[in-house]
């Protein structure tokens, strides 16, 4: 109870010393007003922010050889929804189905795997696209999935990553290869520590 008396009397001796000094209510006023002014220096801005409906068309400016998959009617209009493509289902799909982070790697690498049948099951019912086209997109978008290469995925979530986070480190787009096989690796050799040796 002391604790609490104590600090009402430093609360009403504050106020006190504000009522009687303009100079010190002044001074307190700008010194708040820099730290507003220093905060808003280090936040983003908005401005720079781009919204999930319209982060598609970036990522295709970065890889024009992506398939689009946009070739499905609208059930509103009945007209081909050139605006529906698979990347802007995807990107519905990892943060409106999945509820996943849109600017790291690996909540990308996640929804891909999705895709690929080797993480958490995919639902026709809830796909982006089931309830506004004729046609659900969704096995034709996992199979447009599924045929590019490693390489081409990692360009993909690469150029997704730098459309949602334009200050990250690695923004530079891996040059994905247009073959359809999968990218080859050599095996790096490794050496074994032989007992005795440190």
């Amino acid at each position: 109870m002391s604790k609490n008396l104590e600090f009402i009397q430093v609360t009403l001796k504050s106020r006190q010393l504000l009522n009687t000094s303009p100079f010190l209510r002044g001074f307190l006023a700008v010194i708040v007003v820099g730290v507003f002014l220093l905060i808003g220096i280090h936040q983003p801005t908005y401005a720079q922010r781009i919204s999930p409906g319209d982060a598609w068309q970036p990522v295709y400016q970065q890889l024009p050889d992506l398939p689009r998959e946009n070739q499905y009617v609208s059930k509103e209009t009945g007209k081909v929804a050139e605006n529906n493509t698979l990347v802007s289902r995807m990107i519905r799909y990892h943060i409106y189905v999945k509820g996943r982070a849109p600017n790291y790697r690996l909540d990308w690498k996640l929804t891909l795997a999705d895709y690929l049948g080797a993480n958490e099951v995919m639902y026709e019912t809830s796909y982006p696209g089931n309830d506004t086209l004729r046609k659900n997109p969704f096995d034709s978008d996992r199979a447009a999935i599924a045929r590019l290469n490693r390489r081409q995925r990692d360009a993909l979530v690469q150029a997704i990553v730098n459309v949602f986070s334009p200050n990250s480190q690695n923004t530079q787009v891996p040059t994905p290869n247009n073959s359809n096989q999968s990218e080859e690796t050599t095996p790096t050799s490794r050496q074994v520590p032989k007992p005795g040796n440190l």
